[in-house]
């Protein structure tokens, strides 16, 4: 259930409200104790979190490790 919050008070107080959003929190804002509006997180933030995700699996798919560059990684994880 979202937390209820006054008109007055989401217009004084906007960004801080809006942080707590891109954290995840919702809100229901009200007017004189009637709900009007639901201020939630937006999807598209965590589309394009997975988007970039999937971009840089294929990346590193992509890139071929020489004999070479193998060796080397292997012998510096050796301590």
């Amino acid at each position: 259930m979202p937390d209820e919050i006054g008109s007055y008070e989401a217009k004084t107080k906007l960004p801080e409200i809006l942080r707590r959003v891109e954290a995840g929190e919702a809100f229901t804002i009200t007017n004189r104790g009637k709900p009007i509006a639901d201020v939630i997180p937006s999807r598209t933030s965590e589309r394009l979190k997975a988007e970039a995700a999937i971009a840089n699996i294929l990346k590193a798919k992509r890139h071929k490790l020489s004999d070479a560059e193998r060796d080397e990684l292997k012998n510096s994880g050796r301590k």
